[in-house]
């Protein structure tokens, strides 16, 4: 039986809470008030999914559909803006404060209970390898196309696998570990709420992404983090809707993501998921890394 939003928002937060949680608490985290939390938490307890203000296993089995299973991470490119240290290393491998970029996203992942992982890899493939030291649960798909088209040609690998999973870009540096969530009521993608940005960027209404830009400003533009999330019914639809916009005219030079945001945008109801600027870098160029790790500016 599918939840109802709210249904799914108490849940979630029992689910992903070690103690118990009382109502004042669950209103706190989930925004609703304190006559909504009790009557939906009635409501859970008569489908048995909640016991003494506790979930059931019946409860986690109710989540269960909503569960992050796996993570794809497109990790192909060259990395042009970060040389010279990308000569030799593939960005996601560099190291920052010495830590590879892609560890910290490798261990919110793991720390979300998501252990299905995939890295589609091309440039300096093989530098991969020495990731499976740490993380041997990895899986690698090679995307022998990665210098003749942009990173739709890495989505395009990965397209059977895109049903409740996320996506990565993998130069991202997080510190903030939570914005990476067990359950999704819905398709999302992670953005931070701006007056104005010079950089990629969403309209949002009503928590829904209606269009994908460079550069805006109002009370309705978010910048894009290259972090989305995928349900099942989604990640099918895109499974046949990558392949076709990169054999239309240009769909080479496609970032991935302007498949279900621009060109089959009618297909899909993507919610935007709020997180800040302290949560998460990403770090573009030379000179970003430079004022990021000191040990580099030599």
């Amino acid at each position: 039986m599918a939840l109802t939003r709210k249904q799914f928002e108490i849940l979630e937060a029992l689910a992903t809470t070690k103690e118990s949680l009382t109502q004042r608490e669950l209103e706190k985290q989930t925004g609703h008030s304190l006559g909504t939390v009790n009557k939906v938490l009635k409501e859970l307890t008569d489908l048995g999914y909640v016991e003494n203000a506790a979930i059931t296993n019946e409860g986690i089995s109710a989540l269960e559909p909503y569960r992050a299973k796996r993570a794809i991470f497109i990790a192909a490119g060259f990395g042009s803006r970060l040389v010279p240290i990308t000569f030799n290393t593939p960005k996601p491998l560099v190291r920052v404060h010495g830590k590879r970029i892609i560890d910290t996203l490798l261990d919110a992942c793991l720390e979300a209970g998501i252990n299905e992982i995939y890295i589609v890899r091309g440039y300096l493939g093989e530098l991969f390898d020495q990731l499976l030291y740490k993380y041997p649960m990895i899986k690698f798909l090679e995307n022998p196309i990665y210098n003749e088209a942009n990173n739709i040609s890495s989505s395009l690998i990965a397209r059977y696998l895109l049903s409740n999973a996320y996506v990565f870009e993998a130069d991202l540096v997080i510190s903030n570990p939570k914005i990476i969530k067990k359950y999704h009521y819905t398709s999302d993608f992670l953005g931070i709420k701006k007056e104005r940005s010079d950089d990629w960027c969403f309209r949002v209404k009503d928590g829904v992404i209606v269009e994908e830009m460079v550069g805006g400003e109002g009370d309705d533009v978010w910048q894009m983090v290259g972090i989305s999330y995928w349900n099942e019914e989604d990640g099918h639809k895109l499974s046949q809707d990558i392949p076709e916009v990169y054999q239309s005219p240009g769909g080479k030079e496609r970032y991935w993501e302007q498949v279900p945001l621009v060109y089959k945008k009618e297909h899909y109801k993507v919610e935007v998921m709020e997180c800040h600027d302290e949560d998460i870098i990403e770090i573009d160029t030379f000179n970003e890394l430079k004022k990021f790790d000191k040990t580099y500016d030599v």
